[in-house]
């Protein structure tokens, strides 16, 4: 049997799809990513189901929805009845780590997951549960002594990102690099790369309302400096001598709307907080220089890399195991992909958003409320800023209902009540994590509008 290969998964915080030079943002200096992407295959439909990091993280984890695997909102934890990706690597012999910002072991955000079911199969760890100063990173080991990392975080992440490699290039390894940038605070980058843009020279989008240039510029800085950092990643597997034998991946949470539709941050159904990079390389393996329109979701990529390396998947992960497509065979692709927000965070609720359920196809965008009422529909092939709101046009109506036809298939094929965000607690046990996270980040309860 052949050996499998080495994994490099490597992903920003709030990273929207839409710009890296590659995806047509000429603004924005991403060289290196721009490389990988000749390299390899630029996934230009690449779909955060739930934009919201914990339930976007677990998802990434398991190839499950967050109602099934339990991480339905920020600060609540994965279920330890979840198996993850590197568990079911371990069988062919991968050596596994996990470097970054981990945020799926719930409250205080300061805390340390121990060796052990917790890391879900990660074996090396160099990991924080959640902070987002990147001047003063911090991170565990296997003990709860805390390490301080000196300088901005992402480039000391990615030295050990590169010793790991180093150490473990004799076996198949599977590595997760989890960057905290371009999560705000967008100003915390280096004065280097902030030099690189002059914010009244930055293009604005056509849907974007009132932006504060200075935040566009410090968020396309931060991503240049994460540019630089995959570069060296690139250069090492090069040296190593395994670049021919490592699957690389970049991609993100979820994006960031950044004032487009005049709004900010994400959990919301507009392509700026759903629509997230994927690149994907393997020399040899997977076809260069290629742009696929294939849908592919978050709930997707543990699967299809699971397929990637010849490795079982099993039943119970939910995605689609796309990794025929990916290497260029012909294969049934999916027609739409599940959105939602099941339990609003505290951002989406300031801007009173409850709970909400769509579908993303290639063409459109749905999204509504769980009283039935239309909040977006799109057609992002004529309107690719969505400034059409289609949702209670008379001729869009029978568009509308095939699209609901979509979702209610979801629904189903999920096992999802499209509860109100408390109620899905209930259902799942979650009331007194709820109240234990709010109590110790102390918030408030949400009061949905809808």
């Amino acid at each position: 049997m052949a050996k499998p290969p080495n994994i490099l998964f490597v992903f920003g915080d709030q990273h929207r799809g839409q710009d890296l030079r590659c995806m047509g943002n000429s603004d924005v200096i991403t060289p290196n990513f721009d490389r990988l992407a000749e390299g390899g295959s630029l996934f230009t439909n690449a779909i955060s189901n739930c934009p919201l990091c914990v339930p976007a993280r677990g998802s990434l984890i398991t190839g499950r929805h967050p109602l099934s695997h339990k991480a339905v909102s920020n600060d609540l934890p994965l279920s330890t009845d979840e198996v993850g990706i590197a568990e079911l690597l371990k069988p062919l012999g991968y050596r596994t780590g996990y470097i970054g910002k981990w945020h799926l072991d719930g409250v205080p955000r300061d805390k340390f997951t121990p060796p052990g079911k917790r890391r879900f199969g990660f074996d090396y760890w160099a990991a924080w549960e959640c902070h987002h100063n990147y001047f003063k990173g911090r991170y565990h080991r296997d003990t709860p002594e805390v390490h301080h990392i000196e300088g901005y975080e992402p480039d000391f992440q990615t030295d050990l990102a590169i010793r790991f490699m180093e150490e473990n290039r004799g076996d198949p390894f599977c590595l997760f690099l989890s960057w905290g940038p371009p999560h705000a605070p967008y100003q915390l980058v280096p004065d280097k790369y902030k030099a690189m843009y002059d914010p009244s020279k930055i293009a604005l989008r056509p849907n974007a309302k009132d932006p504060d240039r200075q935040v566009l510029a410090d968020y396309y800085a931060a991503i240049t400096a994460l540019d630089w950092n995959m570069g060296r990643m690139m250069e090492a597997l090069d040296r190593l001598g395994i670049a021919e034998d490592t699957l690389v991946v970049y991609s993100s949470d979820h994006g960031d709307m950044l004032w487009s539709q005049g709004t900010t941050k994400k959990e919301q159904p507009w392509e700026e907080s759903v629509l997230i990079p994927f690149i994907i390389r393997w020399p040899g393996r997977i076809p260069a220089g290629r742009r696929a329109d294939t849908l592919l979701s978050i709930v997707d990529m543990p699967p299809t890399l699971l397929g990637l390396a010849g490795a079982d998947v099993p039943e119970r992960m939910e995605g689609a195991d796309l990794s025929k497509g990916v290497v260029g065979d012909k294969m049934e692709e999916p027609q739409s992909v599940f959105l939602y927000l099941p339990m609003p965070a505290g951002q989406a609720n300031a801007k009173g958003i409850g709970p909400w359920r769509g579908v993303r196809t290639k063409r459109h965008t749905y999204a509504r409320w769980r009283d039935g009422s239309g909040w977006v529909l799109y057609d992002n092939e004529k309107d690719p800023y969505q400034l059409n709101n289609l949702i209670d046009d008379p001729a869009s109506q029978d568009l509308r209902s095939r699209l609901e036809s979509d979702l209610q298939y979801w629904l189903g094929r999920t096992g999802d009540k499209f509860l109100a965000g408390e109620d899905h607690l209930r259902e799942l046990g979650l009331g007194e994590l709820w109240n234990e996270s709010e109590k110790i980040l102390g918030g408030k309860r949400p009061r949905w509008i809808r």
